[in-house]
């Protein structure tokens, strides 16, 4: 191998802060051609060891080779990440205007980001040398352990990996006395690859197509090259298996293909579904796993062992040996939006990564978002449309109820619970949602108003009664109850509103004989906790479901005959100009687990504003219509689809340094964004002014054209960087799926 000559500078891609590589020395016993873009090294880092990425290769470095520090290993002997996968992540760095390093940091499994360990499954195999096949036994003396070692060695001339020689009982310090002897020695063995088999690809039969699935399939299969598709199915009209089939063909290229779900909450048993249908590997990747999980289901991934991987956000970022397929299950979900850090969106970067491997991606959903839906309609996506359900199923029935001037029981209607009561005595299922987790949203002084607010946020502490606490759901502050109030000591505190929590109390009060089961963060934390809910509910028999909007995403419950939306008002008037459209696409999901088997559904929404425009015209002639009308508002506006935003933001203890920091940074931006024609708005505080102990401020940049956009957030990110420093805390955030 070809050993560094005198001019090879590597340069390393490392997970902090900063917008560039840093160049280091090669060893002089590094093989050059193991130095590719992708491969891991560990190298000094002030006083740290840190593991980056190589970038690249080059001949000088502009800060002098003489003062380059010198890298402490080389990890790979092939690069952990391939060259599509190191594609991807230069793109997603310059789009997102984040830190390569980080980016890459994203695409390794804990395991590999934070320790030496290969990324290559490695197994330790013990071999005797030939000292120890010649030693007299009688020269061990009375090592009985280290005897038993060398006898059970013999027997196995080429040697015994570490689990079988446990099995022996002998222990991993025995060998290693041994060894210090010259009687054994280590070998490090490599698996064979594993790769899945074509001859046998479903391990169930597909179900038959009807004829709207039949015409989505057909130019998804016929498909060669890079295209995008969006599939628009109404709730129940059977997109999952239009996916199956489409996957299915895939891999009767002999191509692996990438499933991604919005929600952990789904993955077991949108798994379970796979593998029942696949005779296939199917691996799952999402947060749940343990990072040992997560590494051993990555290297199925990155060896071609694994056919299909199956997961949430981060699973996009999986190196797969000869991908063919990329489908997006619920494209318009939040969830795929990055929040934090690396705010990618992968939806969006799953398009890119279909387009650079030359592949289809299906982005599917009954709601899908209006930047999805303009693309389809100005042809930059293929749409194909499922409008009716699977099988016999109706589409539900919806039923307005306004409920202003009307006595309402634990916060439901009369006319709700008498046919809640109706539904459950003919061993239905009702499935009753409200987004708010908790006992209560306030717990109020009902002598003066008061109520406890967050120390940390601008927000009120919601209330929880098992455990009993307040808990600030933004920050994750804890508090015990107080026993008396903040400001009048006034020991008459009510908790005020309804949660989860209250409405699971209130109705296993009013339905004594039948069981409630909720579902939210609170009561799914526990590994399988979820899978056992999901078991209770599919088990059929006649009980009420409580949750939030984790049981609005893809779940098929056939009992579920009635849905209640306690509360739809709040997203028809937020502050955010995407909360209608957001509103919409959870009141339709939700709508969507009614009527699914051979019952007709029956949606109940209750409100005050019955007679929303946008309510109306969502109900009277359908999403289709209804994004319609956002879009026109949206076109006057400038804003997406038609306009593209970023926001620049600033958070610091000191209210005033994040302010005057925008400020400042707005004033130089003004004169390159007018010539660039992009708007600057702001700086303002946040939705959401203070949280976790940090002010909070933000600039939008509003652009008619994306290049524009770039171009000016290219220039100001540098800046930024400059003239930050340490003095606080700083993001971009390319796309914002929400202005807080």
């Amino acid at each position: 191998m070809a050993k560094p000559g005198p001019h090879t500078i590597i340069q390393v891609a490392l997970p902090v802060p900063l917008r560039r590589t840093f160049d280091y020395l090669p060893k002089p016993d590094t093989p050059v051609n193991l130095l590719q873009p992708g491969t891991r090294v560990k190298v000094p880092f002030g006083k740290r060891q840190l593991i980056g990425i190589v970038h690249g290769v080059i001949p000088h470095s502009s800060y002098g080779d003489d003062n380059l520090k010198t890298i402490t290993g080389l990890l790979d002997d092939e690069a952990a990440l391939g060259p599509d996968l190191v594609a991807l992540c230069r793109w997603a760095a310059d789009y997102y205007h984040h830190p390569l390093g980080d980016v890459y940091a994203h695409a390794l499994p804990t395991l590999l980001r934070n320790k030496d360990e290969s990324w290559e499954e490695i197994t330790t195999r013990w071999k005797l040398t030939q000292k120890g096949r010649l030693i007299g036994l009688d020269q061990l003396g009375r090592a009985k352990r280290q005897l038993h070692a060398i006898e059970v060695l013999r027997e196995h001339p080429e040697g015994l990996h570490q689990p079988l020689l446990k099995g022996f009982d002998i222990e991993a310090a025995t060998l290693r006395a041994l060894q210090e002897k010259g009687l054994v020695d280590q070998h490090e063995d490599r698996p064979p690859r594993q790769h899945w088999q074509r001859e046998r690809l479903l391990a169930e039969s597909p179900l038959t197509l009807n004829e709207e699935q039949r015409h989505a399939l057909q130019p998804i299969v016929q498909c060669e090259g890079f295209r995008t598709f969006l599939l628009e199915g109404v709730t129940g009209s059977g997109k999952t298996e239009v996916y199956l089939q489409a996957i299915h063909h895939c891999l009767q290229q002999g191509k692996q293909a990438m499933v991604l779900v919005p929600e952990i909450g789904l993955t077991p048993q949108t798994l379970q579904r796979f593998q029942h249908r696949f005779a296939v590997p199917v691996v799952s990747f999402h947060s749940h796993l343990t990072d040992r999980e997560r590494l051993t289901n990555w290297r199925k991934v990155r060896n071609g062992e694994a056919a299909i991987v199956l997961g949430t956000r981060s699973a996009l970022l999986c190196p797969m040996e000869n991908l063919g397929m990329i489908i997006v299950d619920e494209e318009h979900d939040l969830s795929y939006k990055q929040q934090e850090g690396f705010r990618y969106n992968a939806r969006d970067l799953a398009v890119i990564r279909a387009q650079k491997l030359g592949v289809p991606v299906v982005l599917g959903s009954a709601t899908p978002t209006l930047e999805s839906l303009h693309n389809a309609r100005s042809g930059r996506y293929e749409h194909l449309t499922l409008s009716r359900r699977a099988g016999d199923a109706m589409p539900p029935r919806f039923r307005v109820l306004d409920i202003r001037q009307k006595a309402l029981t634990h916060g439901m209607a009369p006319e709700l619970l008498t046919e809640m009561e109706s539904r459950l005595q003919a061993r239905q299922q009702v499935l009753v949602f409200i987004n708010r987790r908790g006992y209560a949203p306030v717990l109020m002084c009902h002598d003066c108003g008061w109520f406890k607010e967050c120390p940390h946020c601008d927000h009120r502490m919601t209330c929880h009664a098992n455990p009993a606490h307040l808990h600030c759901h933004h920050c994750n502050h804890q508090l015990a109850i107080p026993r008396y109030c903040g400001h009048c000591k006034s020991t008459d505190l009510r908790p005020i509103g309804m949660g989860t929590e209250r409405l699971e109390d209130n109705l296993t009060s009013l339905f004594p004989k039948f069981p409630v089961i909720r579902i939210d963060r609170d009561t799914t934390q526990r590994k399988q906790a979820m899978a056992k809910h999901l078991e209770r509910i599919h088990s059929g028999e006649p009980c009420i479901l409580v949750g939030t909007q984790m049981l609005a995403k893809g779940h098929h419950f056939p009992k579920v005959t009635l849905v209640a939306v306690c509360d739809i008002d709040a997203g028809l008037f937020a502050a955010d100009f995407r909360a209608t459209e957001h509103t919409a696409q959870l009141l339709l999901q939700v709508a969507g687990r009614a009527g699914r088997g051979a019952d007709q559904g029956l949606v109940f929404l209750q409100t005050h504003q019955p007679g929303h425009p946008l309510l109306q015209t969502l109900l009277s002639a359908g999403y289709g219509e209804f994004a319609t009308e956002l879009c026109n508002e949206r076109r006057l506006m400038g804003m997406p689809p038609f306009g593209y935003l970023a926001l620049l933001r600033a958070e610091s203890q000191d209210p005033r340094q994040a302010s005057q920091f925008l400020n400042q940074v707005e004033r130089w931006l003004q004169p390159m964004a007018q010539a660039l024609g992009v708007e600057v708005w702001g700086p303002a505080p946040a939705l959401m002014p203070k949280k976790a102990r940090r002010f909070r401020f933000q600039l939008m940049l509003r652009g008619e054209q994306r290049p524009a956009l770039q171009q000016l957030l290219k220039q100001a990110v540098k800046k930024i960087e400059q003239e930050a420093g340490n003095r606080l805390k700083w993001s971009v955030d390319v796309d914002p799926v929400t202005l807080d």
